[in-house]
C-alpha cells in the first residue's frame, strides 16, 4: 500500500488491547478460515435491533402498514455496501475510519466530524437507556426512574467480556441475537400477518416521500439501521483478524469480512422487518394506528395475540437489545475518541461519560412528561443519526476510491457509484424533511 498517500503512518493500532488477537488457520480449509472471520459483521448487525430501531418500526408498521417495509430492505441493502467500504478500508490502509479522517483533513474540518461521530453516539445511547429501562420495567416492574440510572451498572458486564477476550463478546453478541430472533419468530407466528401484504410492502411506494409523516418516521428507519457509530465500528473490529499482510492475504480477508457482514446484515434485516410486520400485523389490522411508545406496544400485545406469553416475549427481546447495543457503542465510542483526538482512556470509564450524558436527556424527559413521550424521544433519537449520516459516509467513499491511498484494493468504480448515490439520497431527505419541519 502507498503510504505516501497518508500524511503519517499508521503506528497505533485501533481497539489496540484486541488488534490482529484472532488468529486465522493457515492452511485450513476455506470454511474454516471463514469461521475465523464471523463475528465482526454481528456486532454491526446490533445496530438493527436497538431500542431506537424499536421505536420506529413500531410506529411505521402501526401508522402505515406493511409500506415502510421497502425502507428496511433499502437500508439494509445500504448497510451492506457501506460496512463493505469499512472493510475495506481497514484491511487496505490498517485504519479505521477515525484514523483516516484525523490523518486525510487538517483539524478544522476532523474535530467537527469528530463533534458529529460523539454526537451520533449519544444519540444512540440514549436510545439504549431508553429501551433498557422500558425491558427492565416491563420484566420486573421496575420504575424508569430508576431503570435509567441501572442501565449505568452496564460497566460491570463491558469490564467482564473485555477480560475474557474478544472471542467472548462476540458470541455474547451473537447468542443474544439469537434469543431476539427465537422471540420474534414465535411471536410473529402468534400474529399469523398477511404474507401477500408483507411481500408487495418490500416493492417502493410514492407516498414514503410525499407523505410527511411517513417521511419522518422512514428517515427514523434509515436512521436506525444504517448507523453512523457503525462505519466506524466495523473499521476497527474487522482489524481484530491476525490475516495476511501480503496482497493475497488482504484480499482474502476483505472478502472473508464481506461475507461475514452481508450474511449478518442479511440475519438483521429479518429481525428488524419482523418488528414492523407484529406491528402492522397486530396494531395496523386491528385499528390501532398511534402506536409510538414501546409500554403501550407491550401492553397490547397480550389482548391482541390472544396469548400472556407474547409480552414476555416482546420484553426478553427488548432487553437482550439493550444489552447487545450498549457492548457495540462502547467500542464505537473508543475507536472515534482514540482515532479523531488520540486521546486513550479506559473502556469502562468511557462507557460511564457517554451514559451519564445520555441519562440526562431521558431522566429530563421522564420527569417531565412521564413514560408517555420516550417514544417520540426515541424516533427524534434516530432521525438525528440520519442527519449524521453524511458526515461519515462521505469521507468513506472518498477515501476508498482513491487508488493513491488504497492500492490495489481501491473500490470499484460501480461501489464507489453507488455509495455516493447512498450518501446524496440520504442528504435530499435530510433536507426534504428539514425544509417540511420548518415551513410548513
Amino acid at each position: 500500500m502507498p503510504i505516501h498517500a497518508w500524511r503519517t503512518d499508521s503506528t497505533t493500532p485501533s481497539l489496540s488491547e484486541v488488534f490482529r488477537s484472532i488468529a486465522v488457520p493457515r492452511g485450513a480449509s476455506p470454511f474454516r478460515r471463514f469461521l475465523a472471520f464471523i463475528g465482526p459483521g454481528y456486532l454491526v448487525a446490533v445496530g438493527y435491533m436497538d431500542p431506537g430501531n424499536w421505536a420506529t418500526s413500531l410506529a411505521g408498521g402501526a401508522a402505515f402498514g406493511y409500506t415502510l417495509l421497502f425502507v428496511a430492505l433499502l437500508s439494509n441493502i445500504m448497510a451492506i455496501l457501506l460496512q463493505s467500504l469499512c472493510a475495506r478500508l481497514a484491511i487496505a490502509s490498517g485504519r479505521d475510519l477515525a484514523q483516516a479522517c484525523r490523518d486525510a483533513f487538517p483539524r478544522w474540518v476532523s474535530v467537527p466530524l469528530w463533534l458529529f461521530a460523539e454526537a451520533a453516539i449519544i444519540a444512540t445511547d440514549l436510545a439504549e437507556v431508553i429501551g433498557t429501562a422500558i425491558g427492565l420495567n416491563l420484566l420486573f416492574g421496575i420504575p424508569l426512574e430508576i431503570g435509567i440510572f441501572i442501565t449505568a451498572a452496564d460497566v460491570f458486564l463491558i469490564l467482564w467480556l473485555q477480560n475474557k477476550g474478544f472471542r467472548w463478546i462476540e458470541a455474547f453478541i451473537i447468542a443474544l441475537l439469537a434469543v431476539i430472533a427465537a422471540c420474534f419468530f414465535v411471536q410473529i407466528a402468534m400474529a399469523d400477518p398477511d404474507w401477500g401484504a408483507v411481500i408487495a410492502g418490500f416493492a417502493p411506494s410514492t407516498d414514503i416521500v410525499t407523505n410527511p409523516q411517513m417521511l419522518y418516521i422512514a428517515l427514523g428507519i434509515i436512521g436506525a439501521t444504517v448507523m453512523p457509530h457503525n462505519l466506524y465500528l466495523h473499521s476497527g473490529i474487522v482489524q481484530t483478524r491476525a490475516f495476511g499482510q501480503d496482497p493475497g492475504g488482504k484480499r482474502e480477508a476483505l472478502r472473508l469480512a464481506t461475507w461475514d457482514s452481508t450474511i449478518a446484515l442479511m440475519l438483521a434485516l429479518l429481525v428488524n422487518s419482523s418488528i414492523l410486520i407484529l406491528a402492522a400485523a397486530t396494531f395496523h389490522a386491528s385499528g390501532t394506528t398511534e402506536i409510538v411508545e414501546i409500554d403501550q406496544a407491550h401492553a397490547l400485545l397480550s389482548p391482541l395475540l390472544g396469548s400472556a406469553i407474547a409480552p414476555t416475549l416482546f420484553g426478553i427481546a427488548l432487553l437482550c437489545c439493550g444489552l447487545n447495543a450498549t457492548v457495540t457503542a462502547t467500542m464505537s465510542g473508543q475507536i472515534v475518541m482514540e482515532g479523531f483526538i488520540a486521546f486513550r482512556i479506559s473502556p469502562v470509564l468511557r462507557r460511564l461519560i457517554t451514559r451519564l450524558i445520555a441519562i440526562v436527556p431521558a431522566m429530563a424527559v421522564i420527569l417531565l412528561y412521564g413514560s408517555e413521550e420516550t417514544g417520540q424521544l426515541l424516533i427524534l433519537s434516530q432521525v438525528v443519526l440520519s442527519f449524521q449520516l453524511p458526515f461519515a459516509i462521505v469521507p468513506l467513499v472518498m477515501f476508498t476510491a482513491s487508488r493513491a491511498k488504497m492500492g490495489d484494493l481501491v473500490a470499484p468504480r460501480w461501489l464507489t457509484a453507488l455509495c455516493a448515490l447512498i450518501a446524496v439520497t440520504i442528504i435530499v431527505l435530510n433536507v426534504n424533511l428539514l425544509a417540511t419541519v420548518l415551513f410548513d
